[in-house]
C-alpha cells in the first residue's frame, strides 16, 4: 500500500490501536483482582525496536505517557531474544510507582526484532507492610517490593527462582500470581498480533512506522502553530506531603516558538520527605497528556506527535526526584497537579480552549488486613480504588459531574463487586451536590463515597485539594475543596489509620472550577 493514501495510513494506525485494545481485553478478562478486572487499572502499547511509541489503547494517561518516556532506556538495556519478557516497577529505572508493574516483550519476525509490546497494571498488593500498597511513606522501600529491570521470561522459560522469591512476598499469592500471568498472556497475545500484522501487510513495516510518525508530527505542528509564540507561567501548590511539608509549590513556564514547545519546571520546590515526589517520566506523562488534548482526534498516538515538546525539571526537585525518594502519591496526585499548572499556563495563551481546574486528586483509598492463612489459603485482603470528582468548566460547556478526569481513566469499583470481595459495606454513594464552582458555565460536582468496615482494617488515604480548592477561569469561582472523615471526625489529606469494625469512612471529593463571570 502507498502511504500517500491517507485511508491506507488510517487503517494501519487503527489496526495498531486495535491490537492494543485486544491486549487490554485479554488482561482484563484473565486478571484475578477487581482492581484490574473491574476498575480497568491497566494500559497496553506497541513500540518500535528503538522504544519509540507506535500505538496505544485509550487506557490510563499516566501509565502510557511514562512508558513512552522510559522505553528507550529499557529496551536498550537488554540483549533480547524471542520469548523474552522483562518486568520492572522501579520508579527510577523506568517505572512510575511500585504498584504499577510493567511487562515488556520483543516481537521477532524470522529472527529480526521488529517491535516491542508492553503492558502496565496496578497491583493492590506489591508487598508493602500497609495493605493496598499505597501508604503514607517517607522511603521507597516502605511502599513495597522494588523490581529493577529483570527478565521474567528468558527465551520463553520463566525464571522460577525469581518468580518464587517474588510471590513469597505477596500477601495474597493466588491473586498476585493470577494478575502476573494475565499480564504475561496479554503480551503474548500482542506479540502474535504484531507478527500477523507485519506478515499480512504489503511493504516494509518499518517504513509504515516512519510514515505514521511523519503524519503525527505534521498534525502536531499544525495544531501547536495555533498557540501564539510567547512565554506563559503558572504556579499551584500541593496541600502537603503527609510528613510535615505544607503548600509545596509547582511552577511551570511554557515557551512557544514557531510550534516548538518547551515546558520548564525550573522554579518548582525541591523533593520532599513524603511520597508526592515524581520521577521525570511521570512529570512528562502529565505534560504529554495536556498537549495530546489539543490535537485532532485522528492524531495517531505515536512518538512523532510529541517530538516538538521538550520537558525539563531540576534534578532533585519534586518533579525530577532522585532515588530512593518515596513516590507512591507522585504518580497519582502530583501528576494531576502537573496537568493543572500546564493548563493554567496555556490558559493565558489560548483561554477559549482550556478548562478550569478539575477536582485535582485521584482521591486514593487503600485498605486491607494481614490475617494469615486458613486451610492453606490466604485470608489477607488488599483493596485500592480511586474516586472521581467534578470536571472543570470551559468556555463551551459546564463541567461534568462525578467523573474520573485527566491522568486517570479507570472505572469505579461497582458496589456489588466491592461488597462481594471485601468485608465492607457501601452506605452512601452519591453526587456531591453544589460542590462545583459557580460561573457562566458551572463546574462539575464531586462524589460522596461512604464505606462501613465489617472487620478491622488498615487504611491509607492519599488525597489532594482538601486545603487548596480547584480554581476557576475567566471570572469563574473555585470549587469546594474535598473532605475525608472517619466517624464524622475530619482527617488529614494523607494518613495511615486503623479502622475498627463498625467504623465509617466518608470521602467527599472536590468539584471542578467554574468558567466565566456569573
Amino acid at each position: 500500500m502507498s502511504f500517500q493514501d491517507p485511508i491506507a495510513l488510517s487503517l494501519f494506525s487503527s489496526r495498531l490501536s486495535a491490537l492494543c485494545q485486544e491486549m487490554g481485553a485479554v488482561l482484563q478478562r484473565s486478571a484475578f483482582s477487581p482492581n484490574i478486572r473491574d476498575r480497568l487499572d491497566y494500559s497496553c502499547a506497541v513500540f518500535d525496536p528503538q522504544g519509540r511509541l507506535c500505538a496505544q489503547a485509550a487506557h490510563i494517561p499516566v501509565h502510557l505517557g511514562s512508558m513512552a518516556w522510559a522505553m528507550k532506556d529499557l529496551v536498550a538495556a537488554a540483549d533480547w531474544v524471542e520469548g523474552d519478557m522483562l518486568v520492572v516497577n522501579d520508579p527510577f529505572k523506568g517505572g512510575t510507582h511500585l504498584p504499577d508493574i510493567t511487562l515488556i516483550a520483543p516481537v521477532f519476525i524470522q529472527g529480526v526484532l521488529v517491535a516491542f509490546v508492553a503492558n502496565r497494571a496496578h497491583h493492590a498488593d506489591i508487598g508493602s507492610q500497609m495493605p493496598g500498597s499505597m501508604p503514607v511513606s517517607s522511603r521507597l522501600e516502605e511502599e513495597g517490593i522494588v523490581i529493577s529491570p529483570h527478565l521474567l521470561l528468558q527465551a520463553g522459560e520463566r525464571d522460577e527462582e525469581f518468580w518464587q522469591a517474588l510471590m513469597q512476598q505477596m500477601g495474597n499469592r493466588q491473586q498476585s500470581e493470577g494478575d502476573f500471568v494475565a499480564q504475561i498472556s496479554a503480551n503474548q497475545t500482542g506479540v502474535r498480533r504484531v507478527q500477523a500484522l507485519v506478515e499480512g501487510c504489503a511493504g516494509s513495516f518499518a517504513e509504515k512506522l516512519v510514515a505514521l510518525n511523519d503524519y503525527g508530527a505534521r498534525l502536531a505542528k499544525s495544531s501547536f502553530a495555533a498557540i501564539p509564540d510567547g512565554e506563559y507561567r503558572f504556579s499551584d501548590v500541593m496541600d502537603n506531603d503527609g510528613c510535615g511539608a505544607e503548600s509545596i509549590r509547582l511552577q511551570c513556564c511554557i515557551r512557544v516558538s514557531a510550534g516548538s514547545i518547551e515546558v520548564d519546571f525550573a522554579s518548582t520546590d525541591q523533593q520532599v520527605a513524603g511520597n508526592i515526589n515524581c520521577p521525570l517520566s511521570v512529570t512528562a506523562a502529565g505534560v504529554m497528556y495536556v498537549f495530546r488534548c489539543l490535537l485532532p482526534p485522528e492524531t495517531p498516538a505515536c512518538a512523532g506527535a510529541f517530538e516538538a515538546i521538550q520537558v525539563s525539571a531540576p534534578v532533585g526537585s519534586l518533579l525530577n526526584a532522585t532515588g530512593p525518594a518515596a513516590v507512591a502519591a507522585g504518580n497519582v496526585e502530583t501528576s494531576t497537579r502537573v496537568v493543572d499548572v500546564v493548563l493554567g499556563a496555556l490558559a493565558q495563551a489560548i483561554p477559549e480552549r482550556v478548562a478550569a481546574a478539575s477536582h485535582g486528586s485521584m482521591n486514593n483509598v487503600a485498605m486491607g488486613a494481614r490475617l494469615g492463612t486458613h486451610n492453606g489459603a490466604s485470608k489477607s485482603w488488599d483493596y485500592y480504588e480511586t474516586i472521581g470528582g467534578g470536571a472543570g468548566a470551559s468556555a463551551l460547556t459546564a463541567g461534568q459531574s462525578a467523573r474520573q478526569t485527566h491522568m486517570t481513566n479507570t472505572l469505579n469499583t461497582p458496589v456489588e463487586v466491592l461488597e462481594h470481595n471485601y468485608p465492607l459495606r457501601v452506605t452512601e454513594y452519591a453526587v456531591r451536590r453544589n460542590s462545583g464552582g459557580a460561573g457562566a458555565n458551572q463546574g462539575g460536582d464531586g462524589i460522596v463515597r461512604e464505606m462501613q468496615f465489617l472487620e478491622p482494617a488498615s487504611v491509607s488515604l492519599l488525597t489532594e485539594r482538601r486545603q487548596q480548592a480547584p480554581w476557576g477561569l475567566a471570572g469563574g469561582y473555585s470549587a469546594k475543596a474535598g473532605s475525608n472523615r472517619l466517624n464524622g471526625e475530619e482527617l488529614p489529606p494523607k494518613i495511615n489509620l486503623e479502622a475498627k469494625a463498625g467504623d465509617k469512612l466518608r470521602v467527599e471529593t472536590p468539584g471542578g472550577g467554574g468558567y466565566g463571570s456569573c
